[in-house]
């Protein structure tokens, strides 16, 4: 077997896990209001599992209602009327010889009052995240020993519905984890100031557990390595935590890092390579006999057996990684590592559950819908679909069509596929797009649908092809606003620099507009020598992307030196200089260039609809052709003209 001790047995007390697979905790918001496991949360446990993990930790689930609601709709153990739907959530994994725990969680500090209905978050101390801007209540002696009572309670739940084990989430600044930090638990009582007494609260949590469940009952708790935050835990103390954990009785002890304070090393972006933290679950390993489970951005088998390997460690958690592709492991063990649907760090799949959205996931579209969509119906009957444009909508579309039994034919006037996408890669520390692009295309390949590229679709090669259906996915153009002096011979688009259709090197350039393909672009831009300055409109820059990716690049961009300017309004292109209004004073200021470079957004490039359309009774927009959005969206919408396409 080319991955051994990847599908390896393992095991966690008493407890035999079938390989060293773990699907981490992630939020769904796919449980019922009243906190139930629904139909939707089973089947989407039950796909991980029958694609070949070892064992699930579900998502955070509540064991408060008064100050530790995570999100509106999640898993609760507080009550007996949740044992029904958590056993059947148990009995639909253990089908598949897969474990599961429960992760019993508490937000603490790291919350919002309106999510727990307009009450006072709580913590260990009054001491406030930066990074939620709310000021917590001190938690009272009783109500610390109340939370304690809920804790074990869960548990006790958990065992009666046939879980596997419980996990204490002590990680990512929740409050388990406030009470052990030093940076957020200031208390002068039983349950702070010392190390053991930081310790107390966690460990009166795991002596009831063990009390109530009895010593064969697994626990696992999650810590962190490095909380990566002034006066947190670090390195050394999360050792110490280690050691004292093992001989508190704990079975298994799952590393990650970080807290929403540095929220970057907790849910790392596109920039963080596989692995970049493996020193932390590898040092803690050293120190302690108990089972270890890594959680390093691990996305290809190969990294995975390397970490077990080399490190030494027993289990690795893939949590985004199975979001992708709930088929990882079971590809993984038949060594079609290359049929891996990768995980683009994109991100997606956490910003929607904190908006309060159920989870999505950019490249799986039937990530939270696999009730919805559980089957490919074969209805194509070899009928022909012409599809305009191989973007990632297009050869979504495309893909989903052939395992219906259409046959699709894709038009693609440039000489590769991708879309947007393709540019997207070509900027700094975007391999992972490669990655996706490149699943893409062997998935065509190997469904052996046909692709021609440098052939631009036209209705009289629709025509000989007379298709029962048309699918147009022709992308997008860059938007170039009737600004005085555009049309000058240094002014460039952001397709021109993606392109490559510009090389710009050691100059003065302003990249006017601040999305993710404009901080993307300055980053590709200072690469080359240039020293970049970006402006916005907008009174903070980036203003729709989601904070971890803006956060990330926006350090880098920083430190190599790139000026960023929020509310600034590019109003006249003379030669050398921009004219720039401030939007909040009105003041006109002027900036010197060599070349500007306009990232604005983006207009629908959809030319050729109206004759298709009038011609062909079916005909379906997609992606950035119907409306200009983000991989995820056109993702979605690709799959699903496809999957309803009949």
């Amino acid at each position: 077997m080319k991955y051994e001790k990847l599908f390896n047995k393992g095991k966690i007390g008493r407890l035999e896990i079938k390989n060293r697979i773990v699907m981490p905790a992630m939020g769904t918001n796919l449980a019922s209001y009243s906190g139930e496991a629904s139909d939707a949360i089973i089947r989407y446990y039950e796909e991980r599992a029958k694609g070949g993990c070892g064992l699930i930790i579900t998502e955070i689930t509540r064991i408060d209602n008064e100050t530790g609601i995570g999100t509106p709709n999640q898993l609760c153990a507080m009550d007996l009327k949740h044992i029904p739907r958590l056993e059947m959530l148990a009995r639909s994994v253990h089908k598949y010889n897969t474990k599961i725990f429960l992760q019993l969680h508490h937000p603490g500090r790291e919350n919002h009052a309106m999510i727990i209905d307009g009450r006072q978050i709580a913590g260990p101390s009054p001491i406030m995240s930066s990074a939620i801007g709310e000021m917590p209540r001190e938690m009272t002696i009783e109500e610390i020993e109340g939370l304690v009572v809920k804790f074990v309670k869960g548990a006790v739940l958990a065992q009666k519905a046939g879980i596997d084990g419980v996990e204490i989430h002590g990680a990512h600044g929740y409050l388990v984890g406030q009470f052990m930090s030093p940076q957020s638990n200031h208390r002068e009582d039983k349950y702070g100031g010392s190390f053991e007494k930081r310790m107390r609260f966690i460990t009166e949590i795991i002596m009831g557990i063990r009390a109530k469940c009895g010593p064969m009952f697994p626990i696992s708790v999650r810590i962190d390595g490095d909380e990566f935050v002034e006066g947190g835990i670090s390195l050394e103390e999360a050792i110490q935590e280690a050691v004292y954990l093992e001989k508190l009785g704990v079975d298994v002890i799952n590393v990650s890092s970080g807290t929403y304070e540095s929220v970057t090393t907790v849910i790392e972006p596109i920039s963080y390579p596989q692995g970049w933290k493996r020193h932390l679950a590898k040092a803690i390993k050293e120190a302690v006999n108990i089972p270890i489970i890594a959680c390093d951005v691990i996305r290809k088998p190969e990294m995975a057996e390397t970490i077990l390997k080399e490190d030494n460690l027993d289990f690795v958690a893939l949590g985004r990684a199975q979001l992708a592709d709930p088929q990882w492991g079971n590809k993984a063990k038949e060594d079609r590592e290359e049929e891996i649907r990768p995980c683009i760090s994109c991100l997606n799949c956490i910003e929607s559950v904190l908006k309060c959205e159920n989870i999505k996931c950019a490249v799986n579209p039937r990530v939270g819908r696999e009730l919805e969509y559980s089957d490919f119906t074969k209805n194509g009957e070899g009928r022909k679909v012409v599809i305009v444009g191989g973007g990632p909508a297009g050869m979504e579309a495309a893909r989903v069509l052939a395992l219906k039994e259409f046959v699709p034919i894709i038009f693609e006037e440039k000489e590769h596929l991708g879309g947007s996408v393709y540019l997207a890669t070509k900027p700094p520390l975007k391999d992972k797009l490669n990655w996706f692009l490149e699943y893409q295309e062997s998935t065509l390949e190997k469904l052996n649908i046909e692709v021609r590229l440098n052939e631009k679709a036209t209705l009289d090669k629709i025509n000989e092809i007379d298709p029962y259906a048309v699918f147009i996915g022709a992308g997008s153009k860059p938007l170039v606003p009737p600004i005085p002096g555009v049309e000058k011979s240094f002014v460039y688009t952001s397709t021109d620099i993606l392109e490559g259709k510009v090389i710009l090197e050691n100059k003065n350039v302003v990249v006017a507009g601040s999305g993710m393909t404009g901080l993307e672009i300055s980053e590709l831009l200072i690469s080359s020598g240039n020293k970049v300055t970006v402006i916005e409109m907008a009174d903070k820059i980036a203003p729709s992307g989601y904070i971890p990716n803006v956060v990330d690049i926006s350090m880098r961009l920083v430190k190599g030196g790139v000026k960023l300017l929020p509310s600034s309004k590019l109003t006249n292109i003379k030669d050398g200089e921009l004219e720039i209004e401030n939007t909040k004073t009105h003041e006109i200021t002027t900036l010197k260039a060599d070349a500007l470079v306009l990232s604005l957004g983006v207009k629908s490039n959809n030319e050729i609809v109206k004759a298709v359309e009038e011609n062909y009774k079916i005909v379906e927009i997609l992606g950035d052709a119907c409306k200009p959005g983000r991989v995820v969206d056109a993702m979605l919408n690709g799959f699903e003209k496809a999957y309803v396409l009949e």
